[in-house]
């Protein structure tokens, strides 16, 4: 059996970094990403179990690249958590629309919260 995997999509690489070490130390194999561009790539290439997507980064906005994996016969499926700080109504919404499994703002959990919340999405 392969081993469980996330792609994290962020632009910030510090953040990117430190949720990237949580998730390596829960035992799950981590791809990065640091615009949503590079980030559909990367999903369509290694189908990981769940891809955290960032909202507000250069190149392609994380909803722009969720609609884009969407239209994948393997990415229509896909179990997308939103990860940002983002908490307006209109980016909820389209989060929703794009199926996404959960909706985290990165502000109120800790990195390890974010690892156990995206078990559950990988499981459900």
């Amino acid at each position: 059996m392969s081993k469980v995997s996330v792609l994290i999509v962020e632009d910030d690489p510090n953040i990117r970094d430190m949720y990237s070490h949580e998730f390596s130390q829960a035992g799950i194999q981590v791809f990065q990403a640091s615009n949503g561009k590079d980030g559909i790539e990367l999903a369509l290439k290694h189908h990981p179990d769940a891809i955290l997507m960032d909202i507000m980064m250069p190149e392609m906005n994380g909803h722009v690249a969720v609609s884009t994996i969407r239209r994948d016969s393997w990415g229509k499926n896909a179990k997308v958590v939103y990860l940002t700080n983002m908490t307006d109504a209109e980016n909820v919404v389209n989060a929703v629309e794009h199926g996404s499994s959960e909706y985290i703002i990165k502000s109120n959990m800790t990195p390890r919260e974010v690892v156990n919340h995206t078990r559950v999405v990988m499981r459900g």
